[in-house]
């Protein structure tokens, strides 16, 4: 691994692969969000919005369902 940065509290590494390992100062492995805060803020990486979920026609399941219960009645 190739060390990016290192400070007092971490050193930032990346793999061949090129993703980041983050060990603090104890030599412990920083994970999750703490881990995203110290890429984002040293800009290693960005963060883009999620694709949006795909829109389900909720006007035609209603239609749908009082249709249902007009035929019942």
């Amino acid at each position: 691994m190739k060390t990016v940065k290192k400070t007092s509290e971490y050193t930032i590494s990346q793999r061949r692969d090129g993703r980041y390992a983050i060990v603090n100062a104890y030599n412990k492995p920083v994970n999750g969000e703490e881990k995203v805060k110290i890429l984002l803020a040293e800009e290693l990486i960005k963060l883009t919005a999620a694709a949006p979920a795909p829109v389900e026609p909720e006007a035609e399941s209603e239609a749908v369902a009082e249709d249902g219960e007009a035929a019942a009645e």
